[in-house]
């Protein structure tokens, strides 16, 4: 039996989040993955594996009311890095189908090998960038009902990235910090320009998830080219 920490129980009962025993086997397996790899490449700046049962998997899982709420059937998570919140939610919500976006190629190559260590079927893993995949064509722009994003980057730079990707209607669920609301006031342009709303923030034990909807089609001209929403976030002079 897997040695979870009471701190972390305690908090999944909280926010009424059940799960079953051989999931907590599977995050369990999942952290130890990533602790492995996490020695020969930048994953997880959290040392202590009992720590990143809330900083990493608690956190990923505050989503898990959310989309259940929604009923999402196709999720893409931007970013995904090591699998935060990605993988942790598709070990939850088995009949829910994952993208794992991440643009550097050995965190795809793990992330891929993950899913199959974890027999994950419900994974399907890209090596590729967000501004590339939501260009005016590609199959995957406008295709998602929901993209999840956890330290991507601040939200004037996230939505550029995210919002062409979604359905009309579809909703960014970005886990946020202290700045959440700062990082909001920033976007109102970025908001505005990619036809996209704040449904709502909500406040957890370890974080803000904010909630973005797509409300009309998002505009050819975006996104930009790759790295130009960092480098000019719209409302600073860029779009």
């Amino acid at each position: 039996m897997v040695d979870i920490p009471v701190a972390f129980q305690e908090e999944l009962a909280r926010q009424h989040i059940v799960l079953e025993p051989a999931e907590l086997e599977q995050l369990a397996a999942y952290l130890q993955l990533l602790y492995e790899a996490n020695q020969r490449m930048n994953l997880t700046a959290v040392r202590d594996p009992d720590e990143a049962w809330n900083r990493h998997l608690l956190d990923s899982l505050s989503l898990l009311p959310l989309l259940q709420s929604v009923e999402a059937g196709r999720v893409l998570d931007l970013g995904s890095g090591g699998g935060l919140p990605g993988i942790p939610l598709a070990i939850t919500m088995p009949q829910v189908h994952f993208m794992l976006l991440e643009a550097t190629g050995k965190k795809a190559t793990f992330l891929s090998e993950t899913a199959g260590a974890l027999g994950l079927d419900n994974i399907e893993v890209l090596d590729e960038r967000a501004e590339t995949i939501g260009e005016p064509g590609c199959v995957h722009r406008g295709a998602w009902d929901v993209v999840t994003a956890r330290a991507v980057g601040p939200m004037n730079v996230l939505l550029e990235l995210a919002v062409p990707l979604l359905v009309e209607g579809g909703l960014l669920l970005a886990i946020k910090g202290e700045r959440a609301k700062s990082e909001l006031a920033e976007a109102s342009a970025a908001l505005r320009v990619l036809k996209s709303r704040v449904v709502e923030t909500r406040r957890t034990s370890t974080g803000t998830i904010v909630v973005i909807e797509k409300v009309d089609r998002t505009p050819a001209d975006y996104p930009r080219r790759p790295g130009e929403p960092k480098r000019q976030p719209i409302g600073t002079g860029g779009g």
